[in-house]
């Protein structure tokens, strides 16, 4: 009886979910990080995409291997700018 009494008492009680808000002074320096670093996600995902390309086309001849794996990064980049493009949202998605 006291257990269920607790419980309802917590229950009842509504969670508080404020919006976030960034500390004061924080906003500009962290949008400034972010941005480098999404400029960082776009110069290693060209830059994978190039190495990958370049591997196929040096392992045509005679590197069969190399040229698999280069065809095999291919997803590994797609995979790594699907997530870095969808982060802000996954992250909302949560924090909602």
């Amino acid at each position: 009886m006291l257990v269920s009494a607790v419980l309802d008492m917590v229950q009842a009680a509504p969670v508080p979910n404020p919006q976030p808000i960034a500390p004061p002074g924080l906003d500009k320096p962290i949008t400034t990080i972010l941005g480098w670093a999404k400029w960082g996600v776009i110069v290693s995902g060209v830059a994978g995409l190039l190495i990958c390309g370049a591997q196929m086309a040096i392992g045509r001849k005679n590197r069969s291997s190399f040229a698999a794996d280069g065809a095999s990064g291919i997803p590994w980049v797609l995979g790594g700018l699907s997530l870095a493009a969808t982060a802000s949202g996954i992250v909302g998605m949560f924090l909602r």
